[in-house]
């Protein structure tokens, strides 16, 4: 897991997967891309396999983005955006995961701790191949383009 800062920021984008397991990275590169537009201004964690740790990663920000990879039947490269703010996001999207406890049951926890920030945004793209040492799949190239210009914009939008 790579944290770029301890300090706690008004907009939090945490990047979620697992590096070498193909589509599955497009959260951590999503981050990445994410990170080379805004430099400092909004704080970027890569987290492979956060699993619980999850609500940490979110504690204490006002507004958090979450990218990760899902598997809900969908076309590959399809994306999910959805608004974890006010109600659960179930786990039609997020059915399984490769972390200890997916991101819908990490939210849901966070927000019976009372730790759960304003805003929750989260951005499920679906996977195609996520053989171990595979690249990211044309479809998830295409996805992770869009992700990181609806997340540009809408951080943006939160700065101006």
């Amino acid at each position: 897991m790579k944290k770029d800062s301890p300090h706690s920021s008004t907009i939090r984008i945490i990047g979620l997967g697992n590096g070498m397991r193909g589509d599955d990275a497009v959260g951590l590169m999503a981050a990445r891309q994410i990170r080379q537009e805004f430099g400092d201004r909004v704080e970027v964690i890569e987290a492979e396999m956060a699993g619980v740790d999850l609500i940490d990663l979110m504690k204490g920000a006002s507004v958090a983005i979450l990218i990760d990879a899902v598997r809900s039947g969908k076309a590959p490269g399809s994306v999910h955006r959805l608004d974890a703010s006010v109600s659960p996001i179930g786990g039609q999207v997020f059915p399984r995961s490769s972390h200890a406890i997916g991101v819908s049951e990490a939210i849901e926890l966070a927000r019976a701790m009372d730790v759960l920030p304003t805003t929750v945004i989260v951005y499920g793209v679906e996977v195609g191949n996520t053989e171990i040492g595979q690249p990211l799949s044309p479809p998830m190239g295409e996805a992770l383009d869009q992700v990181v210009k609806q997340i540009i914009q809408e951080c943006e939008a939160c700065h101006a």
